[in-house]
């Protein structure tokens, strides 16, 4: 008992925070939060055993006992909040990862409260990203309670700071991971996560994890979304402590800073989806053939190709590369015939542009001027298509640097591409966030009047449009003198615009610079331009002050500023009395003054406005003598003068510095000013319109020689064809001849056949039954009887038959009446050819005749001698005749066997 009621409160509290007994650890943390809340200053001792041994803070955000650790967890918190930023920097490596595991998990909910609010004041303290980076590895832990309570503070975390202040993405990286949990818990905690991001980011998150995860999941999402798209833009709830310090030295409420700094606030609390995510190297993925398929004279193939570039680019944001080949391809498929590949090639320039920001404006000038010239399509799709590009390549550029070709293209004779490029302004002047300058605001504005006069309406209310949006930018006041001229209903058109335009760019009017000290130096600059007029000369100039002063003197000619009648010549009631008494005297003496004698007052300043003469001065000199007026200033340069002149003869400068007449030169080269200003403008325009024509008609010659080339390419290829063509006719005239003298051999050897094959096998000359072949079948029965054509005679037939056999012989032997010589065709001893031989089936030349037919053909012929046939007539018996005929059949058939010819 006497161990438990000892007293350790005399021990220091390093060393109670480490005692062995619980109850000893909890009053150490409970005595070390109040004294914490004392403190005046972050520099008290109180501090300073904590900051200079930070593990103590491990061991008490981790106690064994619960009840200890709520308090040591509080204590912590106590320690944060009034110990600063050395406080938070060096305790956060020794206690976040053990808070984490047993305070956030903790079952005590003032446990997880303080553990909460101590990572809270982690981040107040200095800055977010350390603590992320402590939290994160708990996300893969083996308790599913410590990665719920771990995404659970990172909600409270993006909840109360924001996306802008707290970087997601190393989060959103992760995110997909902790969605596949198997803990259901795990994945609840995950969904309230990124229902608290799309709180901030909408729709920019997505490009990060949504295509990971699973279909049921993202409709899930997609339902706890729709809970929320109607909810106003979060504000951040809590704020650093630079935050903090920075809102104090802030502008109070409505000034004009603070209007700037809300401002930029609302400018910075917009992500995107460039922002957040990482640049990919996507030149490694173009294909390799990617512009020879670009260059395929087949419009499909040019379209695959697009099409497999745009699923490339279309990232969130691309790592910077060398793009100009790509973009110089894409910016020659606006010129395609085919309007599929230019809308494809539309939407890879748009997400190119969409994925390099501000790296894309080296290739603007690649692009942007073909795609405006394209803008003469009047298909919806591929107006949007070119559109949408131009939206993107602003975006990544500048109103100053497109401004040039818009204007250029505003004057384009094609009124499709005039109403497309005046849309793309109009879309530009309303997204740009900074406001043009006066000399770009004139150039527009006279664009745009031009467009006022236009025959089509729809041009004239885009010209209204336009104006009425540089109105809202600049205000009604410096649009003023661009709108004079114009009549009232036009102006009514153009408030009615500017009444519902909406801008993100405002003019911010500058205040007006501090009043300089009067010099010397600058007044002779302006004097110099003065000195290029032509100015009369004033005689007997004698040198003053001002000629010593500029080193380049002038005498002007009288204006109107110098009369009586004028403003400045205007004679005041406080003048100078002069010996002439009054002013016309001294002005009339002056104008045509003398060789030897000077005005007092130059013609430009009346005596009126002369300086005053203090009371106490002496008389002034008479005129001409000692004055100090311009008209007094020689033309040629005054010599230097080393005396300075009597007090009495100048009059004190005035306080201002200017005298009246110095005034009206300024006022005078001013308006100099605003005419060189107004020369110099309209110098440019002629320069853009000239540069316009010049860049035209560059395009109509590159159009031209393209044509030129397409057309001797074409022409050569239709010579090639010629050539071709001609070379395919004498080929197939040369195949002709030799199919036509081929056709002729195989006539001829036909007819050679058969006259082989009818070759007459008759006895002699006269006229025969066995003329021929023909004659053989047609005596011996295949007309008639033989007495039949003994009767009537040969016919017609027979005739020809007798004289083609005589022709062949002729042919063959040279011989056509060896027959008629005692020499029978028939005989056995005859001399025969080839063809003799064949046709009387012969097995050689020259072989002799069977005998059976010989002695046929002798006893014919001696049957014929001893009957006495006269005049042709037969005088066998048809039965010989018939034999005969079979025989000579016979005959035949062997021989036709013998030469492969098929029976018909």
């Amino acid at each position: 008992m006497a161990d438990q009621e000892e007293d350790y409160s005399s021990l220091p509290l390093s060393d109670r925070f480490q005692h062995k007994i619980w109850k000893v650890r909890k009053a150490a943390y409970e005595e070390a939060a109040k004294q914490f809340e004392i403190t005046p200053d972050e520099q008290d001792p109180a501090f300073r055993p904590f900051l200079n041994d930070p593990g103590l803070w491990k061991g008490a955000v981790a106690d064994s006992n619960v009840a200890a650790q709520q308090d040591g967890v509080a204590a912590l918190c106590a320690f944060l909040k009034f110990g600063g930023r050395d406080a938070c920097t060096r305790t956060r490596g020794h206690t976040i990862g053990p808070m984490v595991e047993k305070g956030l998990a903790s079952t005590r909910a003032a446990t997880k409260a303080s553990s909460l609010e101590a990572i809270l004041l982690y981040i107040e303290l200095d800055t977010p990203a350390p603590v992320i980076e402590d939290l994160l590895p708990a996300l893969s832990n083996k308790q599913p309670k410590v990665v719920a309570a771990t995404l659970a503070a990172l909600t409270a975390i993006y909840h109360n700071y924001g996306c802008k202040t707290v970087d997601p993405k190393p989060v959103l990286k992760i995110l997909p991971k902790v969605f596949g949990h198997a803990d259901k818990n795990v994945r609840a905690e995950a969904t309230n996560l990124a229902v608290e991001f799309y709180r901030w980011l909408r729709e920019a998150m997505k490009p990060m994890f949504w295509n990971d995860l699973k279909p049921t999941q993202q409709t899930e999402m997609e339902a706890q979304f729709e809970k929320i798209k109607a909810e106003p833009a979060p504000k951040q709830e809590r704020l650093l402590r630079s935050q903090q310090a920075a809102m104090a030295r802030a502008p109070p409420p409505g000034s004009a800073g603070a209007e700037d700094e809300e401002e930029a606030e609302a400018e910075s609390a917009e992500i995107d989806a460039f922002d957040l995510a990482e640049p990919q190297d996507v030149l490694s993925k173009v294909a390799s053939d990617f512009h020879e398929q670009l260059a395929s004279s087949k419009w499909k193939e040019r379209k695959d190709a697009l099409e497999a570039l745009y699923g490339v680019l279309n990232v969130p944001r691309i790592k910077d590369g060398d793009f100009g080949e790509i973009t110089r391809g894409l910016a020659k498929c606006m010129k395609d015939a085919n309007i599929a590949v230019v809308t494809q090639a539309a939407q890879c320039i748009e997400v190119l542009a969409k994925g390099l920001r501000k790296s894309f404006g080296k290739y603007r000038s690649n692009v942007m001027s073909p795609i405006m010239e394209r803008l003469k399509e009047k298909k919806a799709s591929v107006a949007d298509a070119l559109g949408a590009a131009l939206d993107q390549v602003f975006l990544a550029t500048s109103l100053s640097e497109c401004l040039e070709e818009i204007l250029e293209y505003l004057k384009h004779k094609n009124p499709q591409v005039k109403e497309g490029t005046m849309k793309f302004l109009i879309r530009c002047l309303k997204t740009t966030r900074e406001a043009p300058s006066k000399p770009e605001v004139t150039s527009i504005a006279e664009a745009a009047k031009k467009l006022l006069s236009e025959s089509s309406e729809g041009l004239r209310s885009g010209g209204a449009e336009v104006l009425g949006t540089v109105m809202k930018i600049m205000g009604e006041r410096a649009m003023g003198p661009h709108l004079e001229g114009l009549d009232d209903i036009r102006k009514a058109k153009i408030k009615e615009h500017f009444d519902t335009a909406e801008v993100k760019a405002k003019d911010k009017p500058k205040p007006p610079p501090a009043a300089a000290p009067p010099k010397a130096a600058p007044a002779a600059a302006p004097r110099k331009v003065v000195a290029k007029k032509p100015a009369t000369k004033k005689p007997a100039p004698a040198p003053s002050v001002y000629a010593q002063e500029a080193q380049a003197p002038l005498a002007p000619q009288p204006t109107a500023r110098s009369l009586a009648g004028s403003k400045l010549g205007a004679p005041k009631a406080s003048g100078l009395a002069t010996p002439g008494g009054g002013l016309k005297a001294p002005l009339k003496r002056a104008l045509p003054g003398p060789g030897g004698a000077a005005p007092t007052a130059s013609p430009r300043r009346p005596a009126a406005q002369a300086a005053p003469v203090e009371d106490d001065a002496p008389p002034p000199p008479r005129l001409g003598l000692g004055g100090r007026g311009l008209a007094g200033r020689s033309l040629a340069k005054a010599p230097a003068v080393n005396a300075p002149p009597p007090a009495s003869s100048i009059s004190p400068p005035p306080n201002s510095g200017l005298t009246a007449v110095e005034r009206a030169e300024l006022e005078e080269l001013r308006l100099d000013k605003d005419r060189l200003l107004r020369q110099c403008d309209d110098l440019r325009q002629e320069r853009s319109r000239l540069n316009s024509e010049v860049q035209e008609l560059k395009n109509q010659n590159a159009q031209l020689i393209e044509d030129h080339t397409r057309d001797v390419l074409s022409i050569k290829a239709k010579e090639t064809q010629l050539v071709r063509a001609r070379s395919d006719c004498e080929a197939a005239e040369a195949m002709c001849g030799q199919l036509r003298r081929e056709m002729e051999r195989l006539k001829r050897a036909l007819t050679r056949e058969e006259r082989v094959n009818s070759t007459p096998m008759i006895a002699s000359p006269s006229r025969d039954v066995f003329s021929d072949e023909a004659g053989i079948y047609r005596d011996t029965g295949l007309y008639g009887a033989p007495q039949d054509n003994a009767r009537t005679g040969y016919s017609s037939r027979s005739r020809l038959s007798f004289t083609s056999a005589l022709s062949e012989e002729k042919e063959n032997t040279g011989d056509v009446l060896a027959s008629q010589y005692g020499r029978h065709k028939l005989s056995p001893d005859g001399t025969r050819n080839g063809r003799t031989s064949a046709a009387s089936g012969s097995g050689g030349r020259g072989s002799p005749a069977p005998t059976s037919y010989s002695s046929r053909a002798d006893s014919m012929n001696g049957q014929r001698e001893g009957n006495g046939i006269s005049n042709g007539q037969p005088v066998e018996s048809w039965k010989r005749a018939a034999e005969v005929t079979n025989a000579l059949k016979a005959k035949i058939e062997q021989m036709k066997a013998r030469q492969g010819i098929n029976r018909n």
